[in-house]
């Protein structure tokens, strides 16, 4: 079953465009601190990074178009959490 983040060989989505030679690889401080706190959630053992892709492939469609990069991080990090708050 293919989910919506798998869009290879499917049309409509246009070429992926070339990452830009002096673009940063954050456009906005709370993307880093999204970097970060999985990071540190990671590093914690909180979850793994399997459970982290799978957080974002599970989003709904609608949302995960619409959603930037970092917003879908955000996403997990927040359904990761919430998912261990609910086990404890």
């Amino acid at each position: 079953m293919a989910r919506v983040h798998d869009v290879g060989g499917q049309t409509g989505f246009g070429p992926v465009p070339p990452v830009e030679e002096d673009e940063p690889p954050f456009h906005a401080d709370w993307e880093a601190r999204v970097y970060a706190l999985n990071v540190a959630m990671l590093r914690r053992g909180v979850y793994n990074l399997d459970q982290f892709r799978d957080a974002i492939e599970r989003m709904p469609p609608a949302e995960y178009l619409a959603a930037s990069y970092y917003e879908r991080w955000l996403h997990a990090v927040e359904t990761l959490t919430a998912d261990k708050a609910g086990d404890g």
